[in-house]
């Protein structure tokens, strides 16, 4: 079995995810970042986890800004998992959609 054939449970990343960044998810040919935006990442920080902090990839229109500090939110469809880069097993994770928790009335 491959580490990269894995399935990660989400709910190893704690019980709060906190936005903490919003940033473009650019797509790459030939190992050369390209102009085209595919999606969104959005950077969550892990309270039970020593505040770590995971990317999250939305594909398509940003679904939501940086917050001014942070928000906390949840994800559907959320997947982890490990992939190889520059040698090094990375933790990466993609998802269908993000959520404020709290929304503001």
């Amino acid at each position: 079995m491959k580490i990269t054939d894995l399935i990660i449970d989400p709910k190893s990343l704690g019980s709060k995810l906190w936005l903490v960044e919003v940033s473009p998810a650019y797509e790459y040919q030939n190992n050369r970042r390209t102009d085209t935006v595919l999606g969104y990442r959005y950077t969550v920080a892990l309270p039970d986890k020593c505040l770590d902090k995971i990317n999250v990839r939305i594909d398509g229109e940003k679904r939501m800004d940086t917050p001014d500090g942070y928000a906390e939110v949840r994800f559907d469809g959320l997947e982890v998992f490990i992939y190889w880069s520059q040698g090094q097993p990375q933790v990466g994770a993609r998802a269908a959609d993000i959520h404020l928790v709290n929304p503001k009335a």
